[in-house]
């Protein structure tokens, strides 16, 4: 009998009955039993570990270390030198053009990209380290 996949015992046993089915028949109850089985699995971790998506720089990064980019070959994405630098150390977000041109040339699902970065989804933002005030007119606070 096929039971609920609810705790960690629970799942234990699944996984070790469907280890037990892993060759069944195509057809057969057993490989009946072994998709049901394979369903709740995948709806009890789901539930209990589910996987943020990557952060657009994250995803960005990872997919220029697939392709062999540089930070050079993203340039005519993003912008300058200087503006590659901001975005890839996360100083600056990414606009809506250079989103469509990073999904277009990169096949970066549009999703990941404008997903919001890291210190909104309940981080707090990088600290400034300038020595700089961030009131006033720029004048340096007093050690």
């Amino acid at each position: 009998m096929i039971e609920p996949v609810v705790n960690k015992e629970s799942h234990g046993r699944a996984l070790r009955r469907i280890e037990e089915l892993w060759d069944a028949e195509p057809g057969s109850p057993e490989a009946q039993e072994l998709d049901a089985l394979a369903t709740l699995v995948d709806a009890y971790e789901r539930k209990q570990f589910p996987i943020a998506p990557p952060d657009p720089i994250a995803a960005i990064e990872a997919r220029c270390e697939q392709l062999g980019w540089t930070r050079k070959q993203l340039e005519p994405l993003i912008g300058s030198r200087a503006r590659v630098s901001e975005v890839l150390g996360r100083r600056r977000a990414l606009t809506l053009p250079m989103i469509r041109k990073l999904h277009a040339s990169m096949q970066i699902p549009a999703e990941v990209l404008i997903a919001p970065p890291p210190h909104s989804r309940g981080k707090p933002p990088p600290r400034r380290t300038s020595g700089r005030s961030t009131h006033g007119k720029g004048t340096k606070r007093a050690a």
